[in-house]
């Protein structure tokens, strides 16, 4: 087992020894083993993971965590899987190109003048009660 001569981040490929309900153990040509924990197979919910893979299958895995004590390292299918969704193009529910708003400082400025005269309005119809007047 030579487990120095990987690296996390490294793609290795191995064969499949083993099938429990939380993960596949693999070996990799080496002789090294890893598990690839359910939550590291794909997105979303695996359900069954014997109708996905077999015995002896080979897989391409990316090591993701390296116990250096146990020699024992962490695989993932899923980060493989991440870097193919990467080049699909993203939909998004907003158009490409939208009308500016004419927002900032110079709209606050020609807009100030409107809002007193409306407000002076609504004090002297009594609409609104002067806050100094009620002492």
């Amino acid at each position: 087992m030579a487990v120095k001569n990987y690296h996390i981040g490294d793609v290795a490929s191995g064969k499949i020894t083993g099938i429990q309900a939380y993960g596949l153990f693999v070996s990799l040509e080496d002789g090294s083993q890893g598990l690839i924990h359910i939550s590291e197979i794909d997105n979303g919910f695996v359900d069954n993971v014997q109708k996905k893979f077999t015995l002896g299958q080979q897989v391409k895995v990316l090591i993701i965590d390296i116990d250096e004590y146990t020699q024992k390292m962490s695989f993932s299918l899923r980060a493989l899987k991440m870097n193919t969704l990467m080049n699909i193009p993203v939909r998004s529910k907003w158009p490409k190109i939208r009308k500016a708003s004419k927002i900032g400082f110079k709209t606050i400025k020609e807009k100030m003048p409107e809002w007193i005269e409306t407000s002076l309005k609504d004090i002297h119809s009594g609409k609104v009660k002067d806050y100094r007047q009620e002492k």
